[in-house]
């Protein structure tokens, strides 16, 4: 299990049954074409990293 470096506390990226677990990571997407992510720890709301895509129309992901 990961652990979130701030706080100490259990954190998922995903969780795997459809509904959402207290440990599950925040995630915030932005954009049209070109996603940016923002993943926050669910515990502290500490920003755990960042991420970008392309997605959309052109590649059929959310």
């Amino acid at each position: 299990m990961a652990k979130c470096p701030y706080c100490k506390e259990d954190v998922t990226l995903k969780s795997l049954q459809r509904q959402t677990q207290d440990d599950e990571v925040e995630r915030e997407v932005y954009g049209t074409f070109k996603k940016e992510v923002m993943y926050a720890c669910p515990h502290c709301d500490m920003v755990l990293g960042f991420g970008s895509f392309v997605g959309g129309l052109l590649t059929g992901r959310p």
